[in-house]
């Protein structure tokens, strides 16, 4: 049993990200679809965990000090939810949102 006391991240969703996870939502017709709204919901999920367990996931190919969520099931749901951990100020940043079938990112892509 550790004696350390747990400290939760915040997890902040830039802009970015808040317009790529609108565009999600109306690209998958989670509106009218209870199966994409579970799986949306799902992929909010994941994020919000990101408060918990922010190194639990991979660093990311295009930028070490990057990681991401990969989401869904293959071959044609998996998305990527690239975020990066400021581990002084205990904050996850959420950068953007892409289908996994994407071609990799540069880093300028994020802003």
């Amino acid at each position: 049993m550790s004696s350390k006391r747990h400290v939760a991240y915040l997890v902040n969703i830039n802009a970015r990200a808040e317009r790529d996870l609108a565009a999600l939502y109306d690209e998958i017709d989670a509106g009218n679809s209870a199966a994409a709204r579970r799986w949306y919901a799902g992929l909010k999920q994941a994020i919000v965990d990101l408060e918990d367990q922010p190194y639990f996931w991979p660093v990311t190919h295009e930028a070490r000090r990057l990681r991401h969520i990969l989401y869904g099931r293959k071959p044609h749901s998996v998305y990527r939810v690239i975020y990066r951990v400021l581990e002084k100020r205990k904050i996850v940043e959420v950068l953007h949102i892409r289908h996994g079938a994407r071609s990799e990112f540069k880093t300028s892509d994020l802003k």
